[in-house]
């Protein structure tokens, strides 16, 4: 499936235009400052982007991002411009034309973006072998990725790889394809659905539980949209499949729960962070006002108090006494779909 993927993205596509899906196109609406950043790219780059979503955290200044199939460099390149001059972005991919449209425009990419110096680098590998790629252990910030590890045939080490070089505190940001149930074999065998991001995507269940085996105790769905193929012969071989675009954050934290556990806690945002002064969202649950009293459960508070938002924050509480459950928890189907069934209002997961 390596061989068939990297043909599909080397040799069959030329550019965006000749996937015959919208599954790996993105549908977000992009920030202005994103939009602004993105004028900075070349459109060789551009040209060149297969992604589902946005995956552009907040707070990036300073910090170290891999980049998990990175293609051509398009979120690369913006990342670039997020992180600055003293950050760092590291691109890796196995498709080596893909590498190639990306490594050519270094140089151009650091003076339109006025750094002295580039703050990229892009790596020939494979997301399964992370450990193969030079890193140190515990030394990356972030890990991004824009609907790659659907592409994967090994996804647990590719969780586990990034559980590996990420900080304590740190966090993989991704969006990616889901399925509202586990692909027959003969599906993930077409080359075809799994080039257009479709076989080769997990039933969401399992994800969360393979995110969990991999040390990733709390995954935090951030957005999520029902995906229209819009191609009726590959409708017709799906069958009642049903598709989803989503984002989801993990974090490295040894101290969260299986559970939202209630410890009668709060949090108040001081705002600061950049382009989201007056709320943070940290994930589809939590939409933080400033300076509101936002009652959350033990593991919503590591996530605040054990990362880079610490700064940002006010902590109400501690973990001295436990109330059960945090109110809302569940495990139905969690992404919103067409009919607005799915996710739950309220609650913390």
């Amino acid at each position: 499936m390596h061989d068939a993927v990297k043909e599909y993205y080397g040799e069959i596509l030329s550019d965006s235009e000749d996937l015959k899906t919208n599954a790996c196109k993105t549908d977000a609406s992009m920030p202005a400052h994103l939009k602004q950043a993105l004028a900075k790219i070349h459109d060789d780059v551009l040209s060149r982007y297969y992604g589902c979503g946005l995956v552009f955290p907040e707070k990036l200044e300073g910090m170290t991002i891999l980049d998990l199939g990175c293609g051509a460099g398009r979120d690369v390149y913006l990342l670039a411009q997020l992180v600055g001059p003293t950050g760092r972005v590291i691109g890796v991919d196995m498709t080596a034309a893909q590498l190639d449209v990306a490594k050519g425009h270094v140089e151009h990419h650091a003076k339109a973006f006025g750094h002295d110096a580039p703050n990229v680098e892009f790596h020939h590998g494979y997301i399964e072998r992370l450990d193969e790629l030079g890193l140190e252990p515990g030394s990356v910030d972030i890990i991004v990725s824009n609907c790659v590890i659907n592409l994967s045939p090994d996804k647990p080490a590719v969780l586990r790889g990034a559980y590996d070089l990420l900080k304590p505190g740190g966090e993989i940001y991704f969006a990616d394809v889901y399925a509202d149930r586990r692909i027959p074999p003969a599906l993930v065998e077409d080359p075809e659905l799994y080039g257009e991001c479709l076989s080769g995507a997990l039933y969401w269940n399992d994800f969360t539980n393979l995110a969990k085996a991999a040390g990733f105790a709390d995954p935090r769905l951030v957005t999520s949209r029902p995906l229209t193929i819009e191609n009726a012969a590959i409708e017709a071989r799906i069958g009642h499949i049903g598709f989803f675009s989503a984002t989801y954050r993990l974090f490295k934290l040894d101290a969260l729960e299986p559970a939202c556990e209630d410890y009668g806690q709060a949090v108040v945002y001081r705002g600061g962070i950049a382009h989201h002064e007056q709320v943070f969202q940290l994930d589809a649950h939590h939409r933080i006002e400033k300076g509101k009293v936002f009652p959350v459960c033990g593991n919503t508070w590591h996530m605040l108090w054990g990362t880079r938002f610490m700064e940002h924050f006010e902590f109400v509480g501690d973990f001295s006494t436990h109330f059960g459950i945090f109110e809302g928890c569940g495990t139905a189907l969690p992404f919103e779909t067409s009919t607005g069934a799915g996710a739950a209002d309220g609650g913390c997961c």
